[in-house]
C-alpha cells in the first residue's frame, strides 16, 4: 500500500506494498482539493503514518481512519495528538462495513491512497455504499486512473471504465511522480476525484445482469459482441437493438451496455 506519509522511522513493508509519500506539494494539493470542513463526515483509508492525516485532521476536527497494519498506527496516534479527534478502525477496508459509519446528517466523504494490488476490489466494494457517499479522493496507480476515466472506443476503455462511469462522475484531478515516494515506486501516480451521480442517464433494471454482460463482454475484448455475448443474447436480438453484433466490446457506451442487459 502507498501511505500518505513523510519524515517516518517506520521502514517500509513489501508485503503491505508501502511507499511513503513525502512530498509536500503534493499533500498540500490533496487538501486544498478536498478542502475538509468541521461538519464533513470524512474517512480515510490507509492513512500508514498519517502524513495526510495531520493535514486533514485539524480542518475536520473529527476523522474515522482505516488501517491494516496495526504497527502503524501507535505513530499515526502520536502523529495526531491535540488535533482532533481521530477514530482508528484496524481492520482491511474490504472486509469493513462502512454502514456503522453512516449517520443522517452528512454522506460520507472518502479520501485515500488505496492499496494499488487490490484498488480496484476496494473501488466495487465502496460503490455498494454510493447512496451514502458524497464523493472520494484516491490517489492511485496512474494506469487504474486512466482506465477509470477511458472513454469507449480507446484500448484502455475495460470494465473498469463501464462499471465506475455507470455509477459516477470520475474526474483526474493530477500526476504524481515515483520521486516524491520513500522508496520511489516503479509506476507513476495520480489523484482522482469520484463522485456518485445524482441521476442516472439509463438505469439499469438488474444491476448483476448488467455487471455480467459488461464482466463477459470484457472477458474476451478482442472478440465481436456476437461471439463474446453468445451465451447471453443472440446476434439477432442484438441487431434489433441497434447494436451492430459485430462490433468489440470497447466501442459501446456505457448506455448500450445498459440497454443490452435491460432487453435480458
Amino acid at each position: 500500500m502507498s501511505q500518505f506519509d513523510s519524515h517516518a522511522k517506520h521502514t517500509p513493508r513489501k508485503r503491505f506494498g508501502q511507499h511513503f509519500l513525502h512530498d509536500n506539494n503534493v499533500l498540500d494539493k490533496i487538501v486544498m482539493a478536498v478542502a475538509p470542513k468541521p461538519e464533513d463526515a470524512l474517512v480515510e483509508i490507509g492513512p500508514g503514518l498519517g502524513a495526510l492525516t495531520k493535514k486533514i485532521l485539524p480542518k475536520c476536527q473529527r476523522l474515522d481512519v482505516i488501517e491494516l497494519d496495526r504497527d502503524v498506527i501507535p505513530h499515526l496516534v502520536k502523529e495526531c495528538q491535540d488535533l482532533g479527534e481521530l477514530i482508528v478502525h484496524n481492520v482491511d477496508v474490504l472486509k469493513f462495513d462502512l454502514q456503522q459509519l453512516i449517520s443522517d446528517k452528512n454522506k460520507l466523504r472518502i479520501i485515500g491512497n488505496l492499496p494499488y494490488n487490490i484498488s480496484t476490489p476496494i473501488l466495487f466494494h465502496l460503490l455498494g455504499y454510493k447512496s451514502h457517499i458524497q464523493d472520494m479522493y484516491f490517489m492511485l496507480q496512474k494506469e487504474v486512473v486512466e482506465r477509470m476515466v477511458a472513454q469507449p472506443g480507446t484500448k484502455i476503455y475495460g470494465r473498469l471504465s463501464v462499471m465506475l462511469q455507470y455509477h459516477c462522475e470520475a474526474q483526474t484531478l493530477f500526476f504524481v511522480k515515483p520521486q516524491s515516494f520513500n522508496p520511489p515506486p516503479k509506476v507513476d501516480s495520480a489523484v482522482i476525484y469520484i463522485k456518485p451521480r445524482a441521476s442516472i442517464s439509463l438505469s439499469a433494471n438488474n444491476l448483476e445482469k448488467f455487471s455480467e454482460i459488461v464482466r463477459t463482454a470484457f472477458n474476451q475484448r478482442r472478440k465481436m459482441l456476437r461471439k463474446s455475448l453468445h451465451d447471453l443474447i443472440t446476434a439477432e436480438q442484438l441487431q434489433a437493438l441497434g447494436i451492430d453484433p459485430q462490433r468489440r466490446p470497447e466501442t459501446l457506451s456505457v448506455d448500450e451496455f445498459v440497454t443490452i442487459s435491460n432487453a435480458l
